[in-house]
């Protein structure tokens, strides 16, 4: 996967979890949560087609888990390792991904994303 690809799923990821409003669970984020919430979208983000309902409630978990500053950061950083583990993500499937799942992040993706400044 080129490294623009990474870098896009990545930023695509965090920004989504950088926005996650509260919810009531408690517990830290681990990179084992990101990467199996994320799991479930791979085939979406290389060929495309239908987004599997897995992907999204994965996509909708995390957003909600993320309940802190660190629990953010912890979901970028894990989730800037995962997309390494993705080959041949197709940017347009990763920057459609959030819409298709219902979840509006108002953000544009950039590669400039620096985890350890998330809120």
């Amino acid at each position: 996967m080129a490294v623009g690809g990474k870098v896009a799923l990545m930023v695509l990821f965090c920004l989504m979890v950088a926005t996650a409003p509260p919810y009531t669970a408690e517990g830290a984020m681990t990179c084992q949560m990101v990467v199996s919430s994320l799991t479930p979208c791979a085939s979406y983000l290389t060929r495309g087609g239908p987004v599997p309902a897995s992907c999204c409630s994965g996509m909708t978990s995390l957003y909600k888990a993320a309940t802190t500053t660190a629990d953010r950061r912890m979901a970028c950083r894990c989730m800037e390792q995962a997309a390494g583990m993705v080959p041949g993500i197709d940017l347009n499937n990763a920057a459609s991904l959030p819409g298709k799942c219902g979840l509006k992040i108002s953000y544009k993706i950039s590669p400039t994303t620096d985890c350890s400044k998330l809120q």
